[in-house]
């Protein structure tokens, strides 16, 4: 049974939240202390770290790539070592199987383990798992502190759920975001979770409409163009949280944007959001 079969629609608007980088201030955090390391651990590139480290911070934090998923980061950063520092065997396998899967998750890899014969490309995706679950274990051990809302989200979720519909629409871990939405308790002002292990955003939310929302009262709310995509992918809105202007981006959020959402005068808006959305990331 998938987790779509048990959603109950009970508004006519509907309001989908990432997670990481948008309601939560953890997307720094995971990537300088867990995503990064954990990939110089298992490709053992100590000898070059600190260029390795800023060119992934960069390439998933900083610029227009930010929010990629994990495994496309991980592509593209190994072939970027692969060209410039050291040989990693069988990067072309896991670049192919990256371009081709439906799925992005670690259960989507361990079925391509199985049907990958022995060699090379073989052992480089299961590196890739063993550096994924490497990266959700160091996640789950990451101070508390470092894991919290952004100022204003927890708001902004509860006026979006007083006539919304809220699903958690992220492309993380499944774990690590019900223990830190429970925590911080913003899980009682969402009615369902899409996390990784159910497909792209774009997908979560295309299917969200199956369930009658017009799309004019469907809103994403993300901060990396990767959310912007699968809003657009689908004939969504788009609310941008900008990169060190979040808790401004919230506020807003709650006294404009949901306003707006509401009395049909979203459309207007959006192209000035979008703009300012793209400038902040240098697009």
């Amino acid at each position: 049974m998938s987790v779509f079969d048990t959603f109950v629609k009970k508004h006519d608007y509907l309001v989908c939240v990432d997670s990481d980088g948008c309601a939560m201030d953890t997307m720094n955090c995971k990537h300088f202390h867990c995503f990064g390391p954990c990939m110089v651990m298992e490709w053992d590139l100590e000898q070059w770290r600190i260029p390795i480290l800023e060119r992934w911070n960069q390439v998933n934090l900083f610029q227009m790539t930010r929010g990629i998923n994990r495994f496309k980061g991980l592509a593209l950063a190994l072939t970027e070592i692969d060209a410039q520092y050291t040989p990693i065997p069988g990067v072309k396998t896991l670049t192919q199987w990256v371009e081709t899967t439906k799925a992005l998750s670690n259960d989507a890899l361990i079925a391509a383990i199985g049907e990958t014969p022995e060699g090379e490309g073989k052992a480089c995706l299961e590196k890739a798992l063993s550096w994924s679950r490497a990266v959700n274990e160091s996640i789950v051990h990451l101070p508390d502190e470092l894991k919290v809302p952004f100022p204003g989200a927890k708001e902004g979720l509860e006026a979006a759920h007083a006539f919304a519909d809220v699903a958690i629409v992220s492309s993380a871990n499944r774990g690590a975001v019900e223990e830190e939405w429970t925590v911080h308790g913003l899980l009682e002002h969402t009615d369902i979770m899409l996390a990784q292990d159910c497909g792209s955003k774009a997908h979560c939310i295309g299917e969200m409409l199956k369930f009658g929302y017009e799309k004019d009262h469907v809103l994403m709310v993300g901060d990396a163009p990767g959310d912007c995509d699968a809003a657009e992918s689908n004939g969504v809105w788009y609310f941008p949280i900008l990169v060190n202007k979040e808790g401004e981006s919230w506020a807003e959020l709650k006294d404009v944007a949901l306003e707006k959402l509401q009395n049909g005068q979203y459309g207007p808006y959006q192209p000035g959001k979008k703009q300012e959305f793209l400038t902040n990331l240098g697009g």
